[in-house]
């Protein structure tokens, strides 16, 4: 972990460079450029509210509108998505890095990472600014949605060093990853309350750790509780996260020299 720290700091301005390459490269050629980058999250986000507020009378959420409530759930998801699927090709994008250059490789999905991570601070602006333009002023919990950022990009990095490296060898995996989010995406409480299915079915969703930076995106913004307050779920959060990071650096690094010979 330290030798892996020391290398992030090392090689930030080439990290940074690409970075800002990458974010580029997605929308070269687009009349609008990077603004897609912006327009796509807003306009699915816009569609949900109108289907659920609009079209099935959906009723606020405690004391909280639904949109609100909805976008709390939403964004991180978006993140989550977009990030894996990026960084699960990021190898694969970058082969030039492999192959011509010497570079830790291992900080590849990290470019993903850092990508999507500038959309996403911005949309977090923009759900405070929600939030602000529907009178709830700001207070000390909404600082509380950068912890579970940090958790969920742990959690990325991990996943994303057992992906990329994978699907060096075995290509089908973007598309089962792909099949993977969609099907994630309806099964996590999300547009709908956990509170919907029988008590005896919560502990199966809960096994989901995309459900404890969700709920806790909530918690900072509607429900006003801090992540301490859910003791059992953070400790296996981190459990799960600090296995599937540890696990996903091995299988990196027990792959990495293989990757030249096959790109």
């Amino acid at each position: 972990m330290f030798e892996f720290l020391k290398s992030i700091y090392k090689n930030r301005a080439l990290l940074w460079q690409l970075t800002k390459n990458d974010f580029k490269q997605k929308y070269l050629g687009n009349f609008l450029g990077v603004a897609w980058a912006f327009i796509q999250p807003t306009a699915t986000i816009a569609i949900f509210w109108f289907v659920f507020q609009v079209g099935f009378k959906s009723k606020p959420v405690g004391d909280y509108p639904f949109i609100l409530w909805l976008i709390a759930g939403m964004l991180p998801w978006f993140f989550f998505a977009e990030t894996l699927s990026t960084a699960t090709n990021s190898i694969l994008a970058n082969n030039f890095l492999v192959k011509k250059v010497v570079f830790r490789v291992s900080l590849l999905p990290i470019i993903s990472i850092l990508t999507t991570l500038i959309v996403h601070l911005f949309f977090i602006l923009f759900m405070f600014g929600m939030f602000i333009y529907y009178g709830y002023s700001p207070d000390i919990y909404w600082i509380q949605i950068f912890y579970y950022l940090f958790a969920l990009i742990i959690l990325l990095l991990g996943l994303s060093w057992i992906t990329s490296s994978v699907v060096v060898f075995f290509r089908d995996l973007g598309q089962i990853i792909a099949m993977v989010i969609q099907f994630g995406f309806w099964l996590t409480p999300i547009f709908w309350s956990i509170g919907m299915i029988p008590q005896k079915y919560h502990w199966l969703l809960k096994l989901n750790p995309i459900y404890y930076i969700i709920q806790g995106y909530r918690d900072s913004l509607i429900n006003h509780k801090w992540f301490w307050e859910h003791p059992v779920m953070t400790i296996y959060y981190w459990i799960v996260t600090m296995a599937i990071f540890i696990v996903g650096s091995l299988i990196f690094k027990r792959l990495r020299p293989h990757f030249a010979d096959v790109l």
